[in-house]
């Protein structure tokens, strides 16, 4: 399985059973971002213009298929939950004063915080909207779920910014709340489609949820692993934007105490200088803190890979284990 991902180290390997259903998703996402209005035509455009990596329809569509389902609606939901979670980063990115995305201009970078507050609040009513004319009830519970949870997370997370005293508990908490809440969501509603049975879709929305949690520990690690050029962002924006994560939460518990004091003015003023940048990679580094933080991602990547072993042997199992694998190998 491992030599599969090395010679597919990209999401195009992995999504080889799916790449037809994947194109009509993207289709899809052209039609919702359509409208009468230029400018949220423009701005939606300018979203939806890169594929992106695309794993929440992807796992969605993926768990549908483990479900046995046959139908279409996989496809609607699918490019739903990435309208929701383009929503999420079009409100994260103001909030964080983020200037760049992948590469490419933030939203409230190109056209100011007035449109991308009222484009970001325009994909979710019309999320919404679009939901209810399905009248799948069940599905629009979990959707209206995580959406607050994804919320709740954003603002527990803001509300701890800046602050040393974070705890690892309360950090996975925002992770569960704020990114793992709509992987788990996607898992769950593919599974549904297929077969409704409590069971089977609370198995699936399990090992969404541990799939979530690894992928955005692994996330948070590339802010001090991963190259500029490759991550689209400097190094250390986390840091920048006020937020703390896992390999700065276990370094805080290994330095001494005057490595510590210094860490948390860093921390509180935000002050990431080119000087601070080297000591705080270099504290970081020093202390096992990113080994820690890539076992605690390996751990919840494995835990989503034993409940795929409930599951009858097929490629659609292979591409969901892959896809676990693939999340703590990935570079950007």
């Amino acid at each position: 399985m491992t030599d599969t991902l090395t010679r597919n180290n990209h999401l195009g390997g992995l999504y080889q059973t799916i790449q037809d259903e994947l194109g009509q998703v993207e289709a899809s996402l052209k039609r919702f971002g359509r409208s009468p209005n230029p400018l949220i035509a423009e701005v939606n455009a300018y979203l939806f213009q890169k594929s992106g990596k695309r794993i929440r329809p992807a796992l969605l569509i993926l768990c549908s298929k483990l479900a046995g389902y046959q139908g279409s609606e996989h496809i609607f939901w699918s490019a739903l939950i990435e309208v929701i979670h383009t929503a999420s980063i079009v409100h994260d990115d103001i909030i964080d004063n983020s200037a760049l995305r992948r590469g490419q201009d933030t939203v409230h970078a190109k056209w100011g915080p007035n449109i991308t507050v009222l484009l970001g609040d325009f994909l979710y009513i019309q999320s919404i909207a679009l939901a209810l004319k399905r009248k799948n009830y069940q599905v629009i519970d979990i959707i209206a779920e995580a959406t607050s949870q994804m919320i709740e997370g954003e603002l527990l997370e803001y509300y701890m910014s800046g602050r040393p005293d974070i705890t690892e508990s309360l950090y996975l908490e925002i992770l569960g709340k704020k990114t793992a809440s709509l992987f788990s969501a996607s898992c769950q509603i593919g599974g549904m489609l297929g077969d409704p049975s409590s069971a089977f879709t609370s198995k699936l929305k399990e090992f969404g949820r541990y799939l979530g949690l690894s992928f955005q520990i692994i996330d948070d690690l590339l802010d001090f692993t991963g190259d500029e050029v490759t991550l689209g962002k400097p190094i250390l924006s986390d840091l920048r934007e006020g937020r703390i994560t896992l390999p700065l939460i276990y370094c805080l518990g290994q330095v001494s105490s005057g490595d510590r004091a210094e860490l948390a003015k860093v921390i509180q003023n935000r002050n990431v200088e080119k000087d601070f940048v080297q000591r705080v990679l270099g504290l970081v580094n020093g202390n096992g803190a990113l080994d820690y933080a890539y076992g605690q991602a390996a751990s919840y990547s494995q835990k989503a890979k034993d409940i795929l072993l409930e599951f009858p042997k097929s490629d659609v199992q292979d591409a969901l284990t892959l896809m676990a694998d693939f999340v703590l190998q990935r570079k950007k």
